[in-house]
């Protein structure tokens, strides 16, 4: 088999070289993993201001947003003003199987999208809370943080849809109507973490300072505005490349994620889609969880500012 080819007008190139260190895998598995599931993928991906992780050979991965000079012209792009450079950046649309194999064969293995469309910027399609355990092999905390999220939705009548990250954490994803602002998305997704949060404080914490959360799991609820999240179905550069993976909650227990990966996912699909099919009706945000929210300081924010008090005390003890 040759370790050059063709596919959708894209050439394809050194397929039979290992993906990186640690991957199980060369670039022709990410090429026909990411091929199987473009029905999939693409769908998530389309519209949306696009950020991958590519690992080159013999060089460390790195996240690119800015596509480079000898994208092809059919690559379909966006402008879109970065705030923290100071300067627009021209990201990719993935909007179809031709330009997720060119993006496959630039070695691009995470595929991460923010919650909003290009056209929509400030109407997030999604509420997301990111479950993040202390450690690699607490992905069990993980669970168990997951299900204090979908009983503070329960409360707050809202549906929402887990799955993988394919790192050590899990996904919880609420789609959402558009009728909320980014604003109060974000409010919402504060006071969702909360919630989660006053159920179990021993097991989960909203803390954004790392060394504030006493070695309990993370409940992340800083995924709006421009913040990306890894697709579904999307490669992550870890050992084993294993993939994030839709899941119905009454099976989250039995899970690690380890199971899904380019090799594996495919076959477990069966033909099927299960982000779409897990996936609840769009919904409208309860105004008392937003009101709840507005109340939350903003994690970022209110983080950066103690780590200001905390070097002023740090300098004033030195003397």
């Amino acid at each position: 088999m040759s370790a050059d080819e063709e596919r959708a007008g894209v050439r394809l190139t050194n397929l039979d070289q290992p993906l990186f260190d640690g991957a199980d895998a060369t670039k022709r598995d990410l090429v026909d993993y990411l091929d199987a599931v473009a029905g999939r993928i693409v769908p998530q991906l389309a519209g949306r201001p696009l950020s991958v992780v590519r690992v080159l050979r013999g060089q460390k991965p790195f996240m690119q947003k800015n596509v480079p000079k000898y994208t092809p012209e059919w690559v379909r792009t966006v402008r879109v003003w970065a705030e923290t450079s100071r300067r627009e950046v021209a990201y990719a649309l993935c909007d179809d199987r031709r330009t997720l194999l060119w993006f496959a064969n630039q070695r691009a293995v995470e595929y991460h999208p923010p919650l909003f469309r290009a056209a929509a910027p400030a109407r997030p399609t999604h509420l997301v809370i990111d479950i993040d355990p202390p450690g690699a092999d607490a992905f069990g905390a993980a669970v168990r943080a997951a299900h204090l999220v979908r009983q503070a939705l329960d409360d707050s009548g809202l549906r929402g849809a887990v799955k993988t990250s394919g790192a050590k954490g899990v996904h919880v994803f609420v789609p959402l109507d558009g009728s909320a602002p980014v604003e109060d998305v974000a409010a919402a997704t504060r006071a969702l973490g909360a919630r989660a949060e006053r159920l179990d404080p021993g097991l989960a914490t909203t803390a954004f300072i790392r060394e504030d959360r006493g070695g309990k799991v993370f409940l992340d609820s800083t995924r709006a505005g421009g913040a990306t999240v890894a697709a579904a179905y999307s490669p992550r550069i870890r050992p084993g490349t294993p993939v994030s993976f839709p899941v119905p909650w009454d099976e989250l227990d039995h899970v690690a994620p380890a199971d899904f990966t380019v090799r594996t996912a495919v076959g477990l699909l069966a033909g099927g889609d299960p982000w779409s099919d897990l996936m609840p009706p769009p919904q409208a945000l309860p105004a008392g969880l937003i009101e709840e929210g507005h109340t939350i300081p903003i994690a970022r924010v209110q983080a950066m500012h103690e780590g200001k008090r905390r070097a002023r005390a740090r300098r004033d003890a030195a003397g």
